[in-house]
């Protein structure tokens, strides 16, 4: 499947331009793009990514799989779902950007209690702030992280930072994988 969903990625996701006219969320320009929410939200790419990241996980035994919203998001609803029709359930939940600011005040969302152990998941990271921010939410409601996934890796110091915090990096891809691949497409 993951040879499925480097497809769809070199299909859907992946833009490339020879010279650096995409605008990054830091401001900086880059020659390429990574647009992953037309694999991510979409039925196949969902049921694809939800068997790969599944296929990572499952035998580390997490309770629940999420990360910063929106990016997090559909990658774990997907990994939960196939997760439960593969008969060992994986909680999804979500970690707002803030704290809620009525009812319960809560950051995390979902089914999940303190001394689970989860996975923070991502759909690009760069230099990794977002994932950071989710992993040190979870940490501070007492949630023990597992390690960060992302389907895509830019190789921009993400990881490095990632290993800084002490936490283990799982990419799914990296750029330079997807990027050579498209240069022979």
């Amino acid at each position: 499947m993951k040879e499925e969903l480097k497809k769809l990625i070199l299909e859907r996701a992946l833009k490339v331009s020879d010279k650096p006219i995409f605008k990054l969320s830091s401001g900086k320009l880059s020659t390429y793009y990574l647009d992953l929410r037309t694999v991510t939200l979409d039925s196949q790419g969902g049921y694809i990514i939800g068997n790969v990241i599944f296929d990572m996980v499952k035998e580390k035994n997490p309770d629940a799989i999420g990360g910063l919203t929106l990016g997090a998001d559909p990658i774990s609803y997907a990994t939960a779902i196939v997760s439960y029709i593969r008969n060992k359930p994986i909680k999804p939940f979500i970690v707002r950007k803030e704290p809620k600011k009525h009812g319960t005040g809560k950051q995390i969302e979902g089914n999940i209690k303190k001394g689970e152990k989860v996975f923070i998941v991502e759909d690009v990271v760069t230099t990794a702030s977002s994932c950071l921010k989710a992993a040190k939410v979870a940490k501070e409601s007492g949630l023990e992280v597992l390690g960060i996934i992302a389907l895509v890796d830019r190789e921009e110091g993400g990881a490095e930072n990632i290993k800084k915090e002490g936490l283990e990096f799982y990419p799914v891809f990296r750029v330079s994988q997807l990027l050579n691949y498209n240069n022979n497409y």
